[in-house]
């Protein structure tokens, strides 16, 4: 009963608060490249990313000393601050005070990914995959419609003197506001403090070593977090820069902003459309062969991608592939980990896993914009198809060592 009501308010939240990322996420690059120029562009993804990296520390702090109810909230609140942050510098043509208002709004997607171990806090151990793919799937209703929003949402404000790519985040601001206080209201009791998964003692770095140990003391947690870095890095590198590439094409802000809302709505629907799917496979297969599947997927979609030119069609097939890819290594890789680590270092595990994920994001976004603006999108695919080689031989080599203890 507490399980089910837990994943109907994570599941709300997530459509809220998916809703919001993605409002902003869609015009981020594109805000940046106005102010900044387009090697800079990059950045954009990349400081939010980075931001939500490092907001999975005090994160997973709050959950250790007073659960995951605390921890979301306090997440969406620092991301609301960052969004309307990104609207007084876009007003006031402030570099610095944007890229701040990014960094901060990285929080909601540290607040999204730790939803998704909220939801397996209390799951049964064969359902785990299936409750975390859920609050992973939550996120494709809020996250589809927000980019279709951007465009309206762009010139609701400007009579306030709010610049078109800025008043997104605006509306932003709000939905992480709602999802918070719903969250602090509503999640009682807190599912890591009647789990076991919380625990008061030591300190931000003595658990970021604990959960360090017990990852590199499994190979299958190795594997596991290794793929949701490696997928996060794929998909935030050609992420990042398809909307710059799109205005490449010459169309004015208004007609760009539409073409890239269908296009990141395509992608985003990858992402967690059939999340539910992948994590029945996951739970009836076991993690590996999920992860698999996730690379091919990832290195299909550079193909894709890489050769569209301005297609907006073939762009969408590439990032749709990119988003399913992702999807693969998230909820397999999560599920892997989950089961992989005892309970009591579990939330360690978690908060590490994530820093190390949105670490290598941050990577991809920082270097697509210096790749695109001196090379190309195309060498962009390539180089992104290239970085999935680590987590292929690491998964054969696991494969064969089993085979050969066994």
């Amino acid at each position: 009963m507490i399980q089910r009501r837990t994943l109907r308010l994570l599941f709300a939240t997530q459509i809220v608060s998916g809703m919001g990322v993605a409002i902003g996420s869609s015009v981020g690059a594109l805000l940046a490249a106005e102010l900044a120029g387009i090697g800079l562009s990059g950045l954009a993804q990349s400081v939010a990313v980075i931001g939500g990296a490092l907001a999975a520390i005090p994160a997973t702090a709050i959950v250790h000393r007073h659960g995951r109810r605390p921890s979301l909230a306090a997440a969406y609140g620092i991301a609301a601050v960052g969004a309307l942050l990104v609207v007084v510098a876009a007003v006031r043509g402030s570099l610095p005070l944007l890229f701040l208002g990014f960094f901060l709004f990285g929080g909601a997607t540290a607040a999204n990914l730790q939803a998704r171990y909220a939801a397996v806090d209390l799951a049964p151990a064969a359902l785990r995959g299936r409750h975390l793919a859920l609050i992973v799937w939550a996120t494709t209703i809020g996250a589809v419609a927000g980019p279709h929003l951007a465009a309206p949402a762009g010139v609701a404000l400007t009579r306030f003197g709010i610049p078109t790519l800025a008043a997104p985040y605006f509306f932003s601001a709000l939905l992480f506001v709602v999802a918070a206080l719903a969250l602090l209201a509503l999640l009682r009791p807190d599912p890591a403090l009647l789990a076991g998964t919380a625990s008061g003692e030591g300190g931000a770095q003595r658990r970021l070593r604990d959960g360090l140990r017990a990852i590199a003391a499994r190979t299958s947690g190795v594997l596991g977090v290794t793929s949701m870095a490696v997928g996060h890095m794929v998909m935030v590198g050609i992420m990042a820069m398809t909307p710059v590439h799109i205005r490449g094409a010459g169309h004015d802000a208004a007609h760009t902003l539409r073409i890239v809302g269908v296009v990141i709505s395509v992608h985003i629907a990858g992402m967690y459309a059939f999340a539910p799917l992948i994590g029945w496979l996951t739970d009836r297969l076991g993690g590996r062969p999920v992860i698999f599947a996730g690379i091919a997927l990832l290195l299909v979609a550079c193909v894709l991608a890489g050769g569209a030119g301005y297609d907006s069609t073939r762009l969408g097939a590439g990032l749709f592939a990119v988003g399913l890819g992702w999807s693969c290594t998230m909820v397999a890789g999560s599920t892997l980990l989950t089961e992989s680590v005892p309970l009591e270092q579990r939330a360690s595990a978690q908060g590490l896993s994530d820093l190390i994920m949105g670490l290598a994001g941050a990577s991809a976004g920082a270097l697509s914009g210096v790749v695109v603006s001196a090379w190309g999108y195309p060498v962009l695919a390539l180089v992104a198809a290239i970085t999935t080689v680590p987590l292929i031989v690491l998964g054969v080599g696991i494969r064969t060592e089993r085979a050969l203890s066994g």
